[in-house]
């Protein structure tokens, strides 16, 4: 028996929580690397052993299918699960429990004996136009089980082109239990990432769009030049010198043989290449191969994004551009597993996908989906070509000082303050993440008190900042304690670089939760309260009392 982790548990109780309070059908999600299948099987073991139902868990690529069988078999036991798959050669059709394809099972359902439950793995890819194979799946076994529960599971549970794949009027209603990738790192149940930019740059503003995506023609020519792929693998081959396992994206075919022949004839380094077209037996032996070790790259066309499980990967290689959320995640996701011996992932960028999305540790899933027209929080350093988050005043890999951003002369987004002066407003604000770095005053003297500069990520592109004055004296020093005590057992510093490196050594407390007042007319939002997911203190902790700044208005900080 596998023992869950403790936000798998927490998964599986919200989904039961679901299914007993709600009508609908309730989505999970959970990062890709974080062990979903693990989760779908101890709901089915569940389902099976406690309640004496049937489970049928469908999904649409081979890989997927033979690792929730697998799972579930440690669960069960084998004669408890079967398979129905074309492309496996299997059709079992009376276990408790049947892992099947999509493709070989959404006509099907009439075959089978009532399933009390279905789970969807990878339930983004459900339609949301009113037909496609699942919905058809789905229609059929209603007839066959009136009572059929659905639930979905996914890590990115939105489509580019059509937003959030749950909602009322959809097959799946409500999200019932997410986690996200910051905090599985922080946690140590997910590998940390760090992004190198391509040297060359490709620009895609010439590349049209066809339902939420590059057009693949399109694509493939931009990237597919012999003076592009040369400098990319001699990229490639530079920082993976060090490197176990590099899997490596193409646009299309044609794209991926010549990745795969320029490594071979011009670098003497062996790669293999897999693709949709490739034979079942050829596309086993290389991931085979790869996931023991005997191949340390591997470059593929559409088909490692999904249900493919190599801890081994060090590195992602991305040579396609992609307007798609879910795919980039996907991509960068599969380096995200942790394993012995494995330090970090490097995600090496040459399609400008971290800076059109964001950074992949950064990325949270809002509850209505935005595409939005805004910058990526993320850039990139001029001297290393890392890609860190926008926040960053220096960069973490090479010590780089960012120039601090420039501020428009005018706001091109309609403002919602009100119009009148003075008006005060609080807003409470689900805090998704916590950015920290030393601040030292716009013009100051060199020797002039630092501060530490605290940024909440409360939305896809909205942080809300304030500035921790451990290195002054009286009311701003004794608001810094108090904030400083509240958070960590350790001494309250004097400096701001040292309380900075507690902060991002993740050795404090951080809160889920912030309460924001506003006053129309002026510059600055105050965080007068937190919220800590702490059982053993009161819901809202320190109610700060702040001062009334007077402030420069072209300053920066409200002091």
């Amino acid at each position: 028996m596998i023992e869950l982790r403790g936000y798998q548990k927490q998964a599986v109780e919200a989904c039961y929580k679901y299914l007993k309070e709600r009508d609908g059908n309730s989505c999970i999600v959970l990062p890709t690397g974080s062990g979903k299948s693990v989760v779908l099987a101890q709901i089915c073991s569940d389902a099976v052993s406690l309640w004496k139902g049937r489970v049928v868990v469908l999904a649409h690529v081979q890989e997927l299918i033979e690792q929730n069988a697998g799972k579930i078999k440690h669960f069960l036991g084998d004669n408890f699960v079967g398979i129905y798959s074309a492309g496996l050669k299997q059709k079992d059709m009376h276990q408790p429990v049947i892992a099947a394809s999509i493709q070989s099972i959404y006509k099907k359902a009439f075959d089978f004996e009532p399933f009390d439950l279905i789970i969807i793995d990878e339930s983004h890819l459900i339609s949301t136009n009113g037909d496609g194979m699942y919905l058809s799946f789905l229609s059929d076994a209603k007839i066959m089980n009136p009572n059929i529960r659905l639930i979905g599971c996914t890590a990115t549970p939105y489509r580019t082109e059509s937003g959030m794949i749950c909602g009322p009027d959809k097959i799946l209603n409500e999200i019932c239990y997410e986690v996200g990738i910051k905090e599985l790192i922080r946690d140590g149940f997910l590998c940390p990432l760090r992004s190198k930019a391509s040297k060359t740059k490709v620009d895609t503003s010439s590349l049209h769009i066809r339902a939420g995506e590059f057009i693949a023609a399109e694509m493939q020519d931009l990237m597919d030049t012999d003076a592009r792929v040369k400098t990319a693998c001699s990229e490639i081959l530079e920082y993976t010198q060090d490197r176990k396992a590099v899997l490596i994206f193409a646009t299309g075919v044609a794209h991926g043989k010549h990745i795969q022949k320029i490594l071979q004839q011009e670098h003497n380094i062996e790669c293999g290449f897999v693709s949709g077209d490739s034979p079942d037996g050829w596309r086993r032996k290389m991931i085979d191969d790869f996931q023991s070790g005997a191949l340390k790259y591997l470059c593929n066309v559409n088909v490692l994004t999904t249900g493919f499980d190599a801890p081994n990967i060090d590195c992602i290689a991305m040579l396609r551009p992609t307007m798609s959320t879910g795919l980039y995640v996907q991509m960068v996701g599969r380096g995200s597993r942790i394993c012995d011996g494995k330090e970090d992932c490097l995600v090496l960028d040459f399609g400008g996908n971290i800076l059109r999305h964001g950074p992949i540790d950064c990325l949270k899933i809002n509850k209505v989906f935005s595409k939005g027209s805004g910058d990526a929080p993320a850039k990139e350093c001029p001297e290393c070509n890392e890609i860190v988050h926008a926040a960053y005043s220096k960069c973490p890999s090479c010590g780089y000082d960012f120039p601090p951003p420039e501020k428009s002369k005018h706001d091109t987004k309609a403002s919602s303050e009100s119009v009148l002066s003075g008006e005060v407003t609080v807003e409470e604000f689900d805090v998704q993440e916590v950015l920290y770095n030393v601040h030292t005053k716009r013009k100051a003297d060199e020797d002039a008190p630092k501060t530490m500069r605290v940024q909440y990520k409360v939305g896809l592109e909205r942080y809300i900042p304030e500035w921790i004055c451990f290195e002054h004296s009286g009311y701003a020093r004794q608001i810094a304690e108090k904030w400083w005590i509240q958070r960590s057992n350790e001494d309250v510093p004097e400096q701001s670089d040292l309380a900075v490196f507690f902060a991002q050594n993740r050795r404090l407390k951080e809160p889920v939760k912030i309460m924001v007042k506003k006053v129309s007319g002026e510059k600055f939002e105050r965080i007068v309260s937190y919220q800590f997911e702490d059982p053993q203190v009161s819901d809202w902790q320190f109610e700060k009392q702040v001062p009334d700044y007077i402030y420069d208005n072209n300053d920066e900080i409200p002091f």
